[in-house]
């Protein structure tokens, strides 16, 4: 009787499996693009400051692997946006950044055979292989995402994309971590990250071919704006008020968000002093949180917009930073585990960020200038995300370098996400126009 349950229920996910790919192909996919592009930063993304601290780096540069690939990508952001704007098929623009990061993993995976200048071989090639994907094909990829997708399943389609990376990022931590964990020498640790890069560069070159795939419904016409033609779309987006105050708001929100991005490690391997295989429990919990709360979520948008819900994805990322402060407050013997249990419930409503905070700009950016507000936002975003771990890290070493002044920089940074969500309400309020 179970066996003939069980059969019947895997009959009907099969069957369900082919409506679902017949039904919607543009869902799956953007599904698959997510697959394989969060597949390939998982796996060269998870345990890189492992990787370079068993290179021989220090503290400083731990925060230059975050700032090197983010001041790359400020510069490239504007340069980008203006020539996407000038394209009429973005998906060879798409490609090329794909393309180009593959070649970089695969150099920065050779990083390890160069003495005396290991580390900085690996910085550069790692910064420019994350620059081409987050910046580049980032970029490219919002531009072209509204003329493939209407409106009206643009929630539909980043829901299931979100599915997908979120399954992604739960089986790749543990793969990575429990591959690095049961390797018992430092030699045998660099060679498995090296092979890692390796497979990152074959994910994203595959999907620089996936890409193609998918087709613009609702093209824009190319763009070649003169210096003249900048200048109007700089005043335009001036006196966009609607997008000036959404970036104000965003940036200050990601600006406490990216201030303990490199604190996380420091507190989780010098304090909690979690291995390779805990150090990956961390995410994974994380996107678990994300992953089963997604269809709560996504329904709400449906009922509520896809503005209000932000302010709960908000209030969970301010949670995080007490799982630091309580976890390194008890015992090792238990501390790791109360740090992981806080952190996975302050992700309980992250799925809003993902799901929602794209659709939210694309609400106020001027249509006739997309690409370019996009640039000038993200541009904003990546200067955040490059200086503000730095910031974070001299905070705590200004107030003493130790657990106590790890725990009081966390203490700050949970006020500033609770102001940061009240400064999203109060936009809310004041353009009730945009909150739909």
């Amino acid at each position: 009787m179970h066996i003939q349950m069980l059969t019947k229920k895997l009959k009907h996910a099969v069957y369900s499996g082919r409506s679902f790919i017949k039904t919607q192909p543009l869902s799956v996919n953007y599904g698959i693009d997510g697959l394989l592009i969060m597949g390939a930063m998982g796996i060269a993304g998870n345990n890189n400051n492992l990787f370079l601290q068993r290179l021989g780096a220090g503290d400083f540069h731990l925060t230059m692997l975050q700032f090197i690939p983010q001041i790359l990508v400020f510069f490239m952001l504007i340069p980008i946006g203006i020539f996407a704007d000038s394209l009429r098929n973005k998906r060879i623009m798409m490609s090329a950044a794909l393309v180009a990061s593959g070649i970089f993993f695969m150099i920065a995976g050779l990083s390890a055979f160069i003495p005396v200048y290991a580390v900085y071989v690996f910085l550069i090639f790692l910064s420019l292989a994350n620059a081409s994907t987050f910046g580049f094909y980032n970029l490219s990829w919002q531009a072209f995402f509204p003329e493939a997708v209407p409106e009206w399943k643009r929630n539909d389609v980043l829901t299931f994309r979100a599915r997908m990376t979120m399954l992604v990022q739960l089986v790749v931590p543990l793969l990575v971590g429990g591959i690095l964990t049961a390797i018992a020498s430092d030699e045998g640790k660099i060679a498995a990250h090296q092979v890692f890069y390796v497979v990152a560069a074959v994910f994203v070159i595959s999907n620089a071919f996936h890409v193609r795939r998918i087709k613009a419904v609702k093209p824009a016409e190319p763009k070649r704006m003169s210096f003249a033609e900048m200048k109007t779309a700089g005043k335009r987006l001036v006196k966009n008020k609607p997008f000036i105050i959404f970036s104000m708001t965003i940036l200050f929100f990601h600006m406490t968000w990216h201030m303990d991005w490199t604190l996380y490690f420091i507190g989780q391997r010098n304090y909690l002093q979690m291995n390779e295989i805990m150090l990956s429990i961390a995410p994974i919990t994380a996107m678990l949180a994300q992953l089963v709360t997604l269809k709560f979520w996504s329904k709400m948008n449906t009922k509520r917009g896809v503005e209000r819900p932000m302010v709960y994805g908000m209030l969970g990322l301010a949670l995080c930073p007490l799982a630091i402060i309580v976890g390194t407050s008890l015992p090792l013997s238990y501390g790791p585990f109360v740090f992981l249990v806080i952190h996975a419930v302050g992700h309980l409503a992250f799925a809003n960020i993902t799901l929602n905070l794209f659709q939210c700009l694309l609400k106020v950016v001027d249509e006739e200038y997309r690409s370019f507000s996009i640039s000038v936002y993200s541009c904003m975003i990546t200067l955040s995300n490059a200086v503000m771990p730095i910031v974070g890290v001299a905070i705590y070493r200004g107030l003493g370098g130790d657990v106590n002044a790890l725990r009081l920089t966390f203490a700050m940074l949970f006020v500033l996400r609770v102001l940061a969500a009240g400064l999203w309400l109060l936009r809310l309020k004041l353009q009730p126009q945009q909150a739909v």
